[in-house]
């Protein structure tokens, strides 16, 4: 009895702390995976930033920084003096013109002096002085200048006398503004603009009409 005792094999004791550290390693392994976590956020975070503030750059470059051109336009008229001859066909205009700069950009746009030249079917009829000025931001200018016209230089074999008849005259004008457009009081660009207007002078009525402005 004393041998098969003394034959039975002895196992060892486990060490009291083995689940503490199986705790440990579990508890450091979660935190590890929660520290990832973290840092993937932090990374999605920072790339949706990144992401949103090139988008915000974009949108600032195409919109804002986009420089584009002022139109230049007839706005109306009003006739003082419209005195017409139908034998020989002549005309006598004096009138005020309303013109208007349309300036769609975020900066001014500071123009120079210039002329705006009206035209019977090609042939010059007058001329306006247009003072320089400044369109604001985002704004028309409008701005009077008084017109005289006159059939001088047509000749006698033109469509005057039939335009007469028709009870309407067919008028163009012409002009070329010349400045810069200032962003931000940093970036400046030059710019130019072109008027090409068409219109009708109705005659009986002393009104302007059908105005057509590219």
């Amino acid at each position: 009895m004393m041998a098969d005792k003394q034959q039975q094999p002895v196992y060892p004791l486990a060490p009291a702390n083995a689940y503490s550290r199986s705790d440990e390693e579990a508890n450091s392994e979660q935190s590890k995976q929660l520290r990832r976590k973290k840092r993937m956020k932090c990374l999605a975070y920072i790339v949706a930033f990144a992401v949103f503030q090139t988008g915000i750059i974009l949108l600032f470059v195409l919109t804002v920084m986009k420089i584009k051109t002022p139109k230049f336009r007839v706005r109306s008229v009003t006739f003082y003096t419209l005195d017409v001859t139908p034998s020989p066909p002549s005309f006598n205009i004096k009138m005020n013109a309303e013109l208007g700069v349309k300036n769609t950009n975020f900066g001014h746009f500071k123009f120079d002096n210039s002329t705006v030249e009206f035209f019977y079917r090609g042939i010059k009829v007058g001329e306006a002085v247009v003072p320089k000025a400044r369109a604001k931001a985002r704004s028309t200018k409008k701005f009077n200048v008084m017109v005289d016209l006159t059939s001088t230089n047509i000749p006698s074999n033109s469509e005057l006398r039939n335009d007469y008849s028709s009870g309407f005259l067919t008028l163009s004008s012409q002009s070329k503004l010349k400045g810069k457009v200032e962003l931000m009081k940093v970036m400046k660009k030059k710019k130019s603009t072109d008027m090409n207007c068409t219109m009708e002078v109705v005659i009986s009525t002393k009104e302007l009409r059908n105005v057509k402005c590219k």
